[in-house]
């Protein structure tokens, strides 16, 4: 059933050009792969942190977390514990990991491999980041051709095709600065769109958190004491959501480039600061606002019993990640459909051009500048190679998204499995980088491998050990290895990492921020008590 008229058409086709026309206006001032990936490295924390928001404020999200709060079994308001990572994750990244990214890095945060360790280090994690992060955006194109498809009444090819080669097309031209600008737009588009909403469904008599609980009464509860998620079944414990989050979200935000990418573009240290602190601020009124719509999508399913017979069946029951779109279509009128429907694209875009540039960087920086026909390319027709690449990973994502299967009933929860597969052991790599001098790449490596056997693992015999415990699992397990690695070879390597003069001033700045930040964590926890 599509809710789409004419004016609709106009108001997605005309932001759809608006999109291609700023990233072409954009490519007006690159002259060099830097240009291309970082800018010139003249952003200010600002425009970095809206961007970051902007990508975390996914489709992925924007679907999963009200069908989470409202429908999925065993789901509620339980999510924003997750959250409570965000801002002691923004401390540790402020405090250790960025400077180090910063001053170390090129066009790609695995060079800091390299310089600790050796060359294969730095390809063994740039390889596990690319394939993780395409597998990733053909989720996200596979979510956002399922809303068009639901609304425009598209096919599921043809909303594809849509949807990823405007994506494309504008990521071609604009590099980092078109992703960032862009980012910035989409953000306030998408804030004010989810606010309409909020208030249309909260504006009733009836407080929707009534209805939430009306089959359930946990639904509300957002702290879960009752378990630890270690065996027994409780994926959405306390402790699982606040350690694992922290554990994924130092690796998402730090280590994994289509985050970091947009950091090194800051036009000093202090700027990527402060961008990361922005960023742990604010995201976690952002997802209260989705999970808010999510409180009010159970109130308007119970004044509707029919609402969720409406949805798009699948194998296993309704599709909840398509209630939001389903409810646009039943109540927004001409015009504010199409609105509503560019917010949802908007979100999609965000992330997804992020990847595809961040996928594009690494392949040039890790894979062909250091190869003999790399070093035989003048510099003048590396931009060329640049938007080249941005073609071949956003075509691959477009064609793995027809393969996307199920692998949970929340897309939010799918999201975050394939990465909590991937992070811990990044992550327990990174730290081996970073807080030691004797463990050597290949000693690295082998931890590594053994930390994402032991999350396979986890996953395929432990299916009662929480999923947000791989990250922690991964990270122990590879650096547990990677120093019995070590011993074993007796094969001792002192790479330091280089460093800047002025390291007790930036870091006295950044101890500011994180002191701010950990305050912040401690505030929310008595807020939301007090609250709920």
């Amino acid at each position: 059933m599509t809710g789409l008229n004419t004016l609709d058409w106009w108001v997605i086709g005309s932001y759809l050009a608006g999109m291609i026309l700023m990233g072409w206006w954009l490519s007006r001032s690159q002259d060099s792969a830097e240009d291309y990936f970082l800018g010139a490295r003249q952003r200010g924390p600002w425009s970095i942190a809206m961007s970051v928001l902007a990508t975390q404020c996914s489709t992925n999200s924007i679907l999963g977390a009200p069908a989470f709060v409202a429908f999925v079994a065993g789901g509620g308001l339980i999510w924003l514990q997750y959250e409570l990572a965000v801002p002691l994750a923004m401390a540790v990244l402020i405090l250790w990991v960025f400077p180090a990214l910063y001053r170390n890095s090129g066009f790609s945060i695995y060079a800091l491999l390299e310089s600790r360790f050796d060359r294969q280090t730095r390809i063994w994690l740039s390889g596990i980041f690319q394939a993780a992060r395409v597998l990733a955006a053909a989720i996200t194109i596979y979510g956002v051709a399922s809303i068009l498809s639901l609304i425009t009444g598209l096919s599921f090819s043809h909303a594809v095709l849509i949807f990823g080669l405007v994506t494309v097309i504008y990521d071609y031209f604009g590099g980092i600065n078109g992703v960032i600008f862009s980012d910035v737009l989409q953000l306030v588009v998408l804030l004010l769109v989810l606010i309409w909403i909020f208030v249309a469904l909260w504006s009733g008599d009836v407080n929707p958190l009534t209805w939430l609980t009306l089959n359930d009464s946990s639904r509300e509860r957002v702290f879960d004491f009752s378990g630890h998620g270690l065996g027994d079944g409780k994926d959405f414990a306390f402790w699982p959501m606040l350690i694992g989050g922290l554990f994924l979200y130092v690796a998402y935000y730090g280590l994994d480039q289509s985050q970091a990418q947009r950091l090194l573009t800051a036009q000093s240290e202090r700027s990527g600061q402060v961008a990361l602190a922005l960023n742990g601020f604010f995201r976690l009124p952002l997802v209260c606002l989705y999970c808010a719509i999510g409180v009010g999508l159970a109130a308007y399913a119970g004044v509707d019993p029919g609402f969720v017979d409406r949805l798009p069946q699948k194998s296993n029951g309704p599709d909840f990640n398509m209630a939001l779109p389903r409810y646009m279509i039943e109540t927004m009128g001409p015009g504010w459909l199409g609105l509503a429907l560019v917010a949802l694209l908007a979100a999609a875009m965000s992330s997804l051009d992020s990847v595809l540039n961040a996928l594009s960087a690494t392949t040039v920086s890790d894979f062909l500048m250091p190869s003999r026909w790399g070093q035989r390319l003048p510099q003048t027709q590396w931009i060329s190679v640049a938007k080249a690449c941005t073609l071949f990973w956003g075509g691959l994502a477009m064609l793995l998204a027809f393969w996307v299967d199920d692998i949970s009933p929340s897309i939010l929860v799918a999201i975050n499995k394939i990465g909590s597969l991937f992070n811990g052991p990044i992550l327990g790599v990174f730290v081996l980088a970073l807080l030691t001098r004797a463990v050597s790449g290949g000693a690295a490596r082998i931890g590594l491998a053994a930390g994402f056997a032991a999350n396979v693992m986890a996953w395929q015999w432990f299916p009662a050990l929480s999923w947000l415990w791989w990250n922690v699992l991964g990270a122990v397990s590879c650096i547990t290895v990677a120093w019995l690695a070590t011993m074993v070879m007796s094969n001792i390597r002192h790479h330091p990492l280089e460093d800047s003069a002025n390291k007790k001033v930036e870091s006295s700045y950044g101890i500011r921020w994180a002191v701010a930040l950990i305050g912040y964590f401690v505030v929310m926890i008595v807020m939301f008590i007090a609250v709920l």
